[in-house]
């Protein structure tokens, strides 16, 4: 019995390969078929039966994509004036991609900034109403977010921000997941240490950021993928809160661009393709610390 041993743990393993490598193929294919379709031509986009592999490799779409609308490169307003200073004109979906991007990377420090300190002072400071304030945290995060729309929506035109990108990333700043998932990670922080610093007078944001804020890294850079991936695909809020050519996102750009060419699916899949680099690359970034927080918080349980 123990011979035969080895033998059924490789069968296991061999069959957990294949099934990893099956699942991945599945899950990639819809990117696969983005990319590739945004290189066929119309024709072969449309054909009855599907090519797997482009036999013609075109940059129509590509061309299509960039020289349909522009857009100034940047503008900036100044507050409580109509002054406005523009860049110069580029294609419309670079500014839809630069907007999209400085939206999520904002958004993602911000939110990592605010949660890492909110976690870390609900996990290990003792004061009245912590109970009752995580509690509400918690409530939070089954809040719908249509609930909260119309209130959000008069907030931002109060505050002269509809319209604007910052109309779509301060309220995602305040991400209730965010401040439950480090506040979990700061429970395994051990009081010995933060004792010892404290009695090596160290103050208490040299304790935050000397010894808290590397031992919850883990799960700060798995909160910052959540929150770049949520803050890029909240279609929904960005179709409430902007509306000008100049400020849209890729996604309320290719949308726009779906409306007024319903049958070129090269367009869109071009716009897709473009849209999911970034997302690539930012998880390709922090891979190490988005692997490394979800296996600590399964152990944590």
């Amino acid at each position: 019995m123990n011979k035969s041993m080895p033998a059924r743990t490789k069968c296991y393993k061999i069959l957990s390969v294949a099934v990893i490598i099956l699942l991945a193929i599945v899950f990639a294919f819809p990117l696969y078929w983005i990319v590739t379709g945004s290189f066929k031509t119309a024709k072969a986009i449309n054909a009855t039966v599907p090519q797997w592999w482009p036999s013609e490799w075109v940059m129509t779409n590509y061309d299509k994509l960039f020289s349909r609308q522009y857009a100034p490169l940047w503008s900036l307003s100044i507050p409580f004036t109509k002054i406005t200073f523009a860049g110069p004109e580029v294609p419309a979906a670079i500014r839809w991609l630069l907007n999209t991007v400085f939206m999520a990377v904002v958004a993602m420090g911000l939110t990592c900034a605010t949660a890492a300190m909110a976690g870390y002072a609900l996990a290990k400071k003792r004061f009245i109403g912590r109970t009752l304030l995580f509690s509400l945290i918690v409530c939070a995060m089954a809040l719908p977010k249509q609930v909260i729309l119309i209130p959000l929506l008069r907030e931002m035109s109060m505050l002269k921000m509809y319209n604007t990108i910052w109309a779509v990333i301060l309220p995602i700043v305040g991400w209730p997941f965010g401040v439950f998932l480090i506040k979990q990670f700061a429970e395994g922080i051990p009081g010995e240490m933060m004792e010892a610093a404290r009695i090596d007078g160290a103050s208490e944001w040299k304790t935050f950021t000397n010894v808290a804020l590397p031992m919850i890294k883990p799960g700060i850079g798995a909160l910052a993928i959540f929150t770049f991936i949520n803050s890029w695909n909240d279609y929904f809020m960005q179709l409430i809160m902007l509306t000008s050519t100049d400020t849209l996102t890729i996604s309320l750009g290719i949308a726009k661009l779906q409306a007024e060419n319903s049958t070129d699916f090269g367009l869109i899949m071009a716009g897709a393709a473009l849209a999911a680099v970034p997302i690539i690359i930012v998880f390709l970034v922090f891979q190490k610390y988005f692997t490394k927080g979800i296996t600590m918080g399964a152990v944590k349980g």
